[in-house]
């Protein structure tokens, strides 16, 4: 019995796909044993970030390059920047990376019923915590700059502007920059097709895979203590294992100053236009991206304890590790139940 002409060409395609597929296999696994850790550092936003990735070639460059992007978008400290040019009123055209902040920002604020709000940026500035210098302030004062305090009062139109209801509003992205900025830089890696990274910036993280020892990356979270000098960074709390997520950390216990005998921390209830007085001391959020992590975390140490572990129950798509003083001011810990076994090292307190 004779094969026919298309059965023996349908033979050897197959033989071809099945042999060019072991070529590709082998090709990759060849790749992926040259690759290696790489690391790129620097300062920017005026923090120290760090990338560590696994590739066959540094990618200092385009690293850079976003970075350099991102600082001309979202920067208050740039003069130039687009959000500088939105808070003194000469643009409202958005480029993409203000476009996605803005509307991230003001669906999270709705989330959490103002919490969270980028709209703050004349309060934080009043208090002597923002980019512009501090009043002396009065309940008159805070009342009248309230009402330009809302994102309600922004609104995107299309892709790429912004109407704000008052002139006088503006903008501060700081609460969510640095958490948006590590997810931009892992979209670079991973459109390098990178698998492994770990972008740091300032302490808020973008993980994707596992790092060079073990198969998740290991977090550490630090002990909230008075720290306005930032020394005590190898002081942790605990430990975390955790990959394909974005991790941020919000506390009150290195931006502060004390006057008049009384302690002011940097974080500013856009509801109240006040530092917050409450026991939560820490926030670690973990979510999908780290946008979302930067943003909650800010929103959660406005919250308090109470609130945020009510927002945790509504919302399962958001973990969080809260450390707070109890009535006697010992250290105490709430962790969200489906993270505790990732949770590999604890300190007693």
């Amino acid at each position: 019995m004779t094969i026919s002409k298309t059965k023996r060409s349908i033979f050897w395609l197959l033989i071809l796909l099945v042999a060019s597929a072991v070529i590709i296999r082998n090709n990759q696994k060849n790749q992926e044993e040259q690759q290696t850790y790489q690391t790129a550092k620097g300062i920017v936003f005026g923090t120290i970030y760090k990338v560590t990735y696994k590739y066959d070639r540094p990618l200092t460059e385009e690293i850079t390059a976003e970075l350099k992007r991102f600082d001309y978008s979202l920067s208050t400290f740039n003069k130039k920047s687009i959000l500088s040019k939105i808070n003194t009123n000469q643009s409202n055209v958005l480029d993409s990376l203000c476009s996605k902040v803005f509307r991230r920002s003001i669906q999270i604020a709705q989330q959490t019923d103002g919490a969270f709000d980028i709209t703050v940026a004349p309060l934080v500035n009043a208090w002597g915590f923002g980019f512009k210098k501090q009043y002396d302030l009065s309940q008159q004062k805070i009342d009248s700059l309230k009402q330009y305090i809302g994102s309600d009062k922004i609104h995107v139109i299309g892709d790429s502007v912004l109407i704000k209801d008052n002139p006088n509003i503006m903008l501060d992205c700081s609460a969510v920059a640095k958490g948006y900025a590590c997810d931009v830089i892992g979209d670079v890696l991973l459109n390098h097709g990178v698998k492994d990274f770990m972008v740091d910036i300032g302490g808020e993280l973008t993980l994707k895979g596992h790092g060079p020892s073990t198969k998740n990356w290991r977090i550490g979270i630090n002990r909230p203590v008075d720290d306005s000098l930032s020394v005590n960074n190898e002081d942790l709390s605990m430990i975390i294992a955790l990959t394909d997520v974005g991790v941020a950390t919000s506390g009150n216990y290195r931006n502060f100053y004390y006057k008049g005998g009384k302690k002011y921390a940097h974080t500013i209830d856009p509801r109240t236009g006040y530092p917050v007085q409450h026991s939560l001391l820490s926030a670690t959020v973990i979510a999908e991206d780290c946008l979302t992590a930067d943003a909650t975390a800010t929103a959660f140490m406005v919250m308090g304890l109470d609130e945020s572990k009510q927002y945790l129950q509504q919302h399962s798509d958001i973990k969080a590790c809260l450390i707070y003083a109890d009535k006697g001011g010992a250290l105490k810990q709430f962790i969200s139940p489906d993270i505790k076994s990732k949770v590999s090292q604890i300190k007693n307190d």
